[in-house]
This record gives structure tokens, C-alpha cells and sequence, in this order.
């Protein structure tokens, strides 16, 4: 295969040669690029690049003699790329360049395997740039600020590499645009091993391209070609009918991931050394980190350059010490990271809840009561990770909800709120770094979560918010102490960002309404927007209380009548209304998803009065039933705490679609209902 000719090309003060000294010399070991040397009429020693000087008589004479792959002149000089740079390409080295713009066409007729790497500069970096060199006066540098560029042959491939930055971070990038553009020596090879989430290649120990002995270790590598890429851990395998030496293998996950089919070419290549390593070893040592320093961490975790072990050792180190203003840091960090939503308005709510407590879906209520008064709250929401539904579920029987923000600026512009899923619009994988790795060690995660979720309240484009902390036994929250503190956290790091928040400790002793489970919760909502005489009051009291205080925060609200005009929203219709406008403009499912139609019921094994609900064992049913991916699925609860109740009255309804998952929940029911009875 023949090599590629990268033309480099740019203006004065674009720093064509900074870049090609800096990737010079971080390929110095790879003789698969070659530097070409330009042959220049200008003396030996005389400054600058390094070059072949010659005189013009000779100069002309081995343009006579066809030495020059192309030539031109610039500034007084004549310039030439040797022909013999032509050996180097038809042995499948990679040669790089710098060209005057106006021979790229001469080079094309001679080669044709050519790409273009123009490197640019904003305007005020390069007027900056070439003040600083002292060469020219200041018409002088706008004049050639000014100066047209001639348009490039047609069909010729241009990659730009934007140099604005440090010189290390141009190198960076200069590079990258070069091994992207290589043509691949791997091949891919789909490696039937799950690695789950994790992205892993496989390379042969007799590697003909690499030595794998450099990739042994915590070692990640960037694989790509184009367009597509991905970052991976290396293992090395013996066997060639694994992996070949001429092959790269992927597992599953990481096969996916990149999204080339099998035999696609790819270029390999050490993923750069985290920039912020300085900074975690600070925080590791107990140092509280800036602002700066937070964003070059959570960067280089978001974009995979850390190991595993040192991940779980900031988030150690963190979890032990890490300061209001740290966690402050890290939320304005953290929504960097997902789309930024400006709404142009002094007041944008939103609402969330710490979860833990089954059938608590307040938000599709307390969406449409604000949305109806005229207040936006663009909501976006999660799916159930250990619960039987998230809002995002819920909101998902009747409605679409991945949305890009586009979608979620086009529903809200006309219903003044949304209820939208945020895995497409503010879900950072930060996150899957940190639960990854938090979850199975145990770590306290507390810090780290009002982070999440501020953040994502930062980036919605919200000016206020409002947090749901419930506290009960069997709540994520267990203690009121805890809760109190959790508040106080919230409010104070929303002070630091610029966000009113209000955290309100909530009862979790219990489940809220009636349904838990998709379908069901959302039979409960709309009971409540429709005001049936047996909706659930839990419910509809609590979306109330939590409209209230979002009502109040509109100047036009007088304080102490939030509540009054929440009910008389409700029980106008608006609410209900609200809620069908924000259901279309998102998409309405043409069949929404209803509770199953096999229904098993559980009932009481003894007298007494109902003590407590064990929200994790009725959500575990629930989840048993076919919840949250069955829509349809779920528990329909009979009983509140205090109920009298007598032998075989029923406890609460298992529901689902599939004979096989109902009865694993039935069975679990009968081992343990969830109820205790005193």
C-alpha cells in the first residue's frame, strides 16, 4: 500500500512549523513518517528550518533535471520538495510536508494519494503571533491578515487542525488528525468475550505492527479510522486463532462500540497521559482542588484516560474529604460536560426527588400545574435503576421521551414544560464512571450525587429548583439527621452556583398512591389531574405541597396563596390539559401502555393493623412482575400503614403481561409481602 503525502499548509502564525517540530519529534521512533527536508535558496546556518541549501544556479539546473516533486517561490527564496520522497511513499511510509498552498495541484499530478492538513488560528492569535516575532509593523501584519487564499483542486481531502492553544495541545491534536487519517494496520477482528461495559482489545505477543510488550499493564490505547473510534484496555493473547498478528481483536462490548464491521483497517495508538494526574495526587494527598483543577479531572475521567484503580482512588479520597467549595467545582464541572440549555428567562424551575419510594410519580402532577400557570420547567428525568419505574418509564406509556434538545426547545417553547428522559441530553459518563465504581465498593456517594443532580439542573437551563429528600426506613434516606444534613448540603452548594434551591425532607416511611409500576403510576397521575373522587390523596397532597412552593417563587404569586392557586389549577382542568399538550408536542404513543392483564392478588395471612411497608421488598416484587421494561407490569397496593385489616383481606394486586414472571413474583410475595401485620 502506498503511503499518504500530508500536505501541511496555513497561514503566517498559524505555526505549521511548531507543530511539525513537536510531531517530529514524538515520532522520532516511528519510521512509518517521514520529515521531508526542503531543498531552499538560502545559506546554510542562516536560521530557521532545517533544510538543503542551494544556489539558484543549481537550484534551476535540478529543476531541468526533474529532482523536485514540486517547487515555488516565496518571499525572495525558491523552494523544492525532492523527488525522491516519491521512493519513501511507494514503500508505504507517510510523508509529511510543508507546501506553499498554490503547488498543491502541481503535487496532485505527480501523486495522487495526497490529504491537506491546514492549520488554522483565530484572527487575534494570529495578529498576536506574528506582532510577537517583530518581523513586520503593524500594516504590514494586517495586510497579510487580509491576504486571499486560493481555493484548493476540487476533490482534494482537507483536514483542519485548529492550533489556538499551547504548542503540547497543537501537537496533540496535529497528531491525532495524522493517525486518523492513516490508512489502518490492523485489522478488526470480533472477539467472541463479554467484557460487559467495558471496552477491550486483543492484540498477538508477535504483533507485526506494535510491540506489545509497551502495551502491557494499565495501558488504554485509542483505536480508530475516521471518523470512528474508541478507547479500550489492551490485553495480549498467544494464540493466532484468537487474534492474528496482523489483527486487532475486539470484544463484544468494544466491537459495538467502534461500529466497524470485521476486516475494517484501524490505526492503534497510547492514549495520552491524563493532564490532571497532578491534581489528583493532590487530592489524594488531601489537597482541596480549584475550579481548573476539578474540570481537568473530571474531563480526563470523562474521557477514559484514567485506570480503574486510580478513578476509585480520587472517589476514595474525595468521599473522605471534599469540601463545599470542591463540590460546588465539581457540579459547574460536571454540567460542561451535557447540553446546555438558555432559556433567556429570570425564572426556569425544576423539580427532583432522591428517589426510594415507590408509586411518588409528583413530577407528571406538578409539571403540568406550573406549565399551565406559565412558568417553564423543562424536565428531564431518569429511568428506574432498582425501582419498579423512573418518571422517564412512566412518562414513556403514553408518550415519546428521548428527545434530542432540539425536541425538548420546540415542546417547551409551545407547552411551557416537558417530562423528557436525560440519558440523551444530560447524562454525562461521568456518571457511568462513578456508579460503576462507587456501587459495588460501597462508597459514599453522597457528594457525588447532589453534584449529579445540580448539575443537571445547571445545564436544563434552571434558575431554581426544588429537591425531594424522603426520609423512612426503607427510603435511600434513612434518618431524619442524615436528611437534615442532605438538605442543608443542596441548599448551600446551590448558593455557591447560582441556583435557588429548596430541599425539602418528605415522609418515606411508605409507598405513595396506589400503583407502582409504569402503568400504573400513570393511572394514579391522571386519576389525580382528572380529580376523581377516589384518587390517591397521599398523591395528590404531596404534588400539591411541592407546586406550591414553585408557584411562590413567581414574583406575581403572593406568598401564602401557592397552595390555593396549585388547587385551583388542578381542579380547573388546566393541569390535566397541560399535561395532553406537553403528551402530543412530544409524541403521544398511539397505544399506551395499561396494567396487565394478569392479575395475581395477595392477601393477608393474619388480622391485625398494617405496621409497616417495606418499600424495597413491594418494589423487588414489582420488578419481579416484569417492571420497569414491561411497562405494563407492577403491584397495585390495597393497604396503607395503620389500616385494620382481617385474614385474607387482600394486601395489593400483582400485574403483568407474562404468565412465567408474574408467578417469580408471586413466589417472592410468598416469602415475604412486603406488609408486616401487628
Amino acid at each position: 500500500m502506498n503511503g499518504t503525502l500530508f500536505l501541511v499548509v496555513g497561514p503566517s502564525g498559524a505555526g505549521k512549523d511548531t507543530l511539525l517540530d513537536g510531531a517530529r519529534r514524538a515520532l522520532s521512533d516511528d519510521d512509518t513518517y517521514v520529515f521531508a527536508r526542503r531543498t531552499i535558496t538560502r545559506p546554510k546556518g542562516s536560521g530557521g528550518e532545517d533544510h538543503e541549501a542551494e544556489n539558484l544556479a543549481k537550484f534551476e539546473l535540478r529543476i531541468e533535471a526533474d529532482d523536485f516533486l514540486a517547487h515555488w517561490n516565496a518571499h525572495g527564496l525558491h523552494y523544492g520538495l525532492p523527488s525522491a520522497l516519491l521512493n519513501d511513499l511507494a514503500n508505504g511510509r507517510h510523508v509529511l510536508a510543508n507546501v506553499s498552498r498554490g503547488v498543491i495541484g502541481q503535487i496532485i499530478e505527480r501523486y495522487n494519494h495526497v490529504k491537506v492538513v491546514e492549520v488554522t488560528a483565530p484572527r487575534d492569535v494570529l495578529a498576536a503571533r506574528l506582532t510577537a516575532r517583530g518581523r513586520e509593523n503593524k500594516d504590514d501584519i494586517q495586510r497579510r491578515l487580509d491576504r486571499k487564499t486560493k481555493p484548493y483542486p476540487p476533490g482534494v481531502e482537507v483536514l483542519m487542525v485548529l492550533n489556538d492553544s499551547t504548542p503540547e495541545e497543537g501537537t496533540e491534536r496535529f497528531l491525532r488528525t495524522l493517525h486518523r487519517a492513516t490508512p489502518g494496520t490492523l485489522k478488526v477482528r470480533r472477539v467472541p468475550i463479554d467484557t460487559w461495559h467495558e471496552n477491550v482489545c486483543f492484540l498477538n505477543r508477535d504483533c507485526q505492527r506494535y510491540s506489545t510488550s509497551d502495551y502491557l499493564g494499565n495501558v488504554k490505547v485509542d483505536i480508530s479510522a475516521g471518523e470512528f473510534s474508541i478507547r479500550a484496555k489492551v490485553n495480549v493473547v498467544d494464540d493466532i486463532a484468537l487474534v492474528a498478528p496482523n489483527e486487532i481483536g475486539l470484544s463484544r462490548h468494544a466491537y459495538e462500540a467502534l461500529g466497524l464491521p470485521e476486516g475494517s483497517a484501524v490505526f492503534l495508538e497510547r492514549t495520552p497521559s491524563p493532564k490532571s494526574i497532578a491534581a489528583l495526587r493532590g487530592k489524594l494527598s488531601g489537597r482541596e482542588l480549584s475550579l481548573d483543577e476539578m474540570h481537568t479531572v473530571i474531563r480526563d475521567i470523562a474521557e477514559d484516560r484514567y485506570t480503574d484503580k486510580e478513578v476509585a482512588a480520587f472517589l476514595v479520597a474525595a468521599a473522605r474529604d471534599l469540601s463545599i467549595d470542591e463540590v460546588q467545582s465539581l457540579t459547574r464541572a460536571r454540567a460542561e460536560f451535557a447540553h446546555q440549555f438558555d432559556w433567556g428567562r429570570e425564572l426556569v424551575v425544576d423539580k427532583h426527588s432522591m428517589g426510594g419510594i415507590p408509586g411518588s410519580r409528583i413530577t407528571m402532577i406538578v409539571i403540568p400545574i406550573i406549565a399551565a400557570h406559565g412558568l417553564l420547567i423543562p424536565k428531564t428525568s431518569s429511568r428506574a435503576i432498582t425501582s419498579a419505574a423512573g418518571t422517564a418509564d412512566a412518562m414513556e406509556t403514553i408518550a415519546r421521551v428521548d428527545m434530542s434538545p432540539e425536541d425538548v426547545e420546540r415542546v417547551v417553547a409551545d407547552a411551557n414544560g416537558c417530562i423528557a428522559w436525560n440519558g440523551q441530553l444530560n447524562h454525562s459518563v461521568v456518571d457511568d464512571v462513578m456508579n460503576a465504581i462507587t456501587r459495588p465498593l460501597g462508597i459514599d456517594s453522597t457528594k457525588w450525587a447532589v453534584a449529579s443532580i445540580l448539575s443537571k439542573k445547571l445545564a436544563a437551563g434552571a434558575t431554581h429548583a426544588i429537591i425531594d429528600i424522603p426520609v423512612g426506613p426503607f427510603a435511600k434516606v434513612k434518618q431524619g439527621r442524615e436528611g437534615r444534613e442532605l438538605s442543608r448540603l443542596f441548599e448551600d452548594v446551590g448558593t455557591g452556583i447560582g441556583l435557588k434551591v429548596i430541599a425539602r425532607v418528605t415522609d418515606g416511611s411508605q409507598p405513595i398512591g396506589r400503583g407502582i409500576g409504569p402503568a400504573l403510576e400513570v393511572r394514579d397521575v391522571y386519576q389525580v389531574l382528572r380529580n376523581d373522587a377516589d384518587s390517591p390523596k397521599d398523591l395528590k397532597e404531596k404534588a400539591l405541597g411541592f407546586a406550591t412552593s414553585i408557584l411562590e417563587w413567581d414574583p406575581r404569586v403572593q406568598r401564602g396563596t401557592g397552595h390555593a392557586l396549585a388547587a385551583k389549577i388542578l381542579s380547573s382542568g388546566r393541569a390535566l390539559d397541560a399535561l395532553e399538550r406537553i403528551v402530543d408536542l412530544q409524541g403521544r404513543h398511539d397505544r399506551p401502555s395499561l396494567p396487565g392483564d394478569l392479575v395475581h392478588e395477595v392477601s393477608a395471612n393474619q388480622s391485625g393493623s398494617v405496621e409497616h411497608i417495606d418499600s424495597a421488598q413491594i418494589s423487588g416484587i414489582a420488578r419481579a412482575a416484569g417492571a420497569p421494561m414491561d411497562k405494563s407490569a407492577g403491584i397495585d397496593l390495597l393497604v396503607r400503614t395503620g389500616d385494620a385489616i382481617d385474614a385474607g383481606d387482600p394486601l395489593y394486586l400483582i400485574h403483568g403481561n407474562v404468565e412465567n414472571d408474574v408467578q417469580i413474583a408471586v413466589k417472592r410475595s410468598q416469602m415475604n409481602t412486603g406488609v408486616t401485620i401487628k
